[in-house]
């Protein structure tokens, strides 16, 4: 997935950049970055999908829709006929094709490993992950500086199609048991109760749900906002600070993926969550490009340590049968993301992004705070 995920973060990047050039609105920045979550809602459905198909043919399917989408973006773009509404159908609709993504990309991740190999292989899947983080941005930024967004586009849609090609070339050990005329209501009925009947499970996805709608939107609708309007660089500044994030992330995940088996997941990932909201406090005060630099690598640490931590109790954890409903779950707690980039971005168009970061901030220490309190086996994990 590292080939497709750089293809990704290119495209946060160029998209992230592209409104904010045109628009010079921090709230639709925001929107169109919220749009590209705002399906998630309906992931339960895609983990139920990702249980009853092979899940490589499935991310291989993603893959080849996603490169469809590129290209039209590409061709909008060459005719000089694009406009707002229509990035915002275009990230709409890439939004309903990644569905299916994390549900099968994730439990491809246990299928094709022991058991007691899984923290590793959440560990490495995370650091292709923060590879991605690093090169997608910082090529995404300078192709749009000396490019354009057309440039950024034709690459974007080729690694798509690499990474389809690549993802039919995955084998897993995996059989399906669950029987295709059982009805996918029943089917998204049994997650449901499974993850009832399991306090660190819900815990993990009421995690999920306030970190994607506290810590992500500084990575995505207030990015480009800071940027610009606080450290005053332009496409190829915003991906090298993008970038920034993605190196200490990798460093995280670099370091975690060396322990064979790991300890007190649930402390180790609670206190991850806090130590990111920290780091976004410091970020929001700074006006310097390059102590921001130092500080997202930070913050990209912290990240990559609750990422990893994250996977690995949740494929620990649950049964085969019911890991890709589990993911699928996990996918739709980011549907929070939608609000807290919408919320980010109007906020940030008021009163400034600093603001906003801050505030966030605030909610999400808060949050953790009390989940911690309440939820004694997520800190026993």
């Amino acid at each position: 997935m590292t080939v497709a995920g750089t293809g990704m973060q290119m495209e946060a990047v160029a998209l992230g950049w592209l409104v904010l050039i045109r628009t010079d609105s921090p709230f639709l920045v925001g929107l169109i970055a919220s749009a590209r979550m705002s399906l998630n809602f309906l992931a339960l459905f895609s983990g139920a999908i990702a249980d009853r198909v092979p899940r490589h043919r499935l991310l291989a399917t993603v893959m080849f829709a996603m490169t469809l989408l590129s290209l039209g973006m590409l061709a909008l773009l060459l005719s000089g006929r694009l406009e707002v509404w229509h990035i915002f159908a275009l990230v709409l609709s890439g939004g309903m094709v990644r569905l299916f993504q994390m549900p099968a990309a994730q439990a491809l991740v246990a299928d094709t490993l022991p058991e007691d190999r899984i923290s590793n292989g959440a560990a490495l899947t995370t650091m292709g992950m923060n590879l991605n983080t690093v090169a997608g941005p910082l090529i995404g930024g300078f192709l749009f500086r000396g490019i354009g967004p057309q440039g950024v586009y034709a690459v974007i849609a080729l690694l798509y199609f690499l990474g389809a090609i690549l993802a039919l070339s995955i084998r897993s050990s995996r059989t399906t048991t669950r029987s295709r005329e059982d009805s996918l209501l029943r089917s998204m009925l049994e997650g449901l109760k499974y993850v009832k009947g399991q306090q660190v499970l819900w815990a993990m996805l009421l995690l999920a749900v306030i970190i994607n709608f506290t810590g992500w939107p500084l990575h995505t609708s207030l990015m480009p906002i800071f940027a610009r309007d606080v450290l005053g660089t332009d496409s190829a500044g915003l991906g090298i600070l993008m970038a920034a994030f993605g190196i200490g992330a990798l460093i995280g995940s670099t370091a975690l993926a060396s322990v064979r088996n790991l300890k007190s997941a649930g402390k180790l990932m609670l206190l991850s969550v806090i130590v990111w909201h920290g780091t976004m406090v410091a970020f929001a005060a700074s006006h310097s490009f390059y102590l921001s630099l130092s500080i997202l690598l930070l913050t990209g640490m912290a990240f990559s340590s609750t990422q990893v931590m994250m996977l690995t109790v949740v494929l620990r954890i649950t049964l085969p049968e019911f890991r890709g409903r589990i993911m699928g779950l996990r996918s739709m707690a980011i549907y929070s993301f939608t609000f807290g980039s919408m919320n980010s971005g109007a906020i940030a168009g008021a009163w400034g992004a600093p603001l906003a970061a801050n505030i966030n901030a605030a909610i999400g220490i808060a949050l953790v705070g009390a989940l911690a309190l309440f939820t004694p086996k997520l800190r026993r994990a």
